[in-house]
């Protein structure tokens, strides 16, 4: 018995969001889409973290 609060508000979320007209940006969702990036340079996927234990780890 206490869902009807819990119930209206997802309601009221998911009709903003269906209905709100909000701009979008469709070229930079292309570039997220295709991988790119604002600067159009490779992302250092380096770990931050080295306990230099990483060959001894299976």
């Amino acid at each position: 018995m206490g869902r009807g609060r819990a119930k209206a508000k997802q309601t009221k979320v998911a009709r903003e969001l269906k209905y709100s007209t909000r701009n979008t940006d469709f070229d930079a969702l292309q570039r997220e889409l295709s991988g790119q990036s604002d600067d159009h340079q490779e992302e250092d996927r380096s770990d931050d973290y080295d306990d230099g234990y990483d060959d001894y780890r299976r």
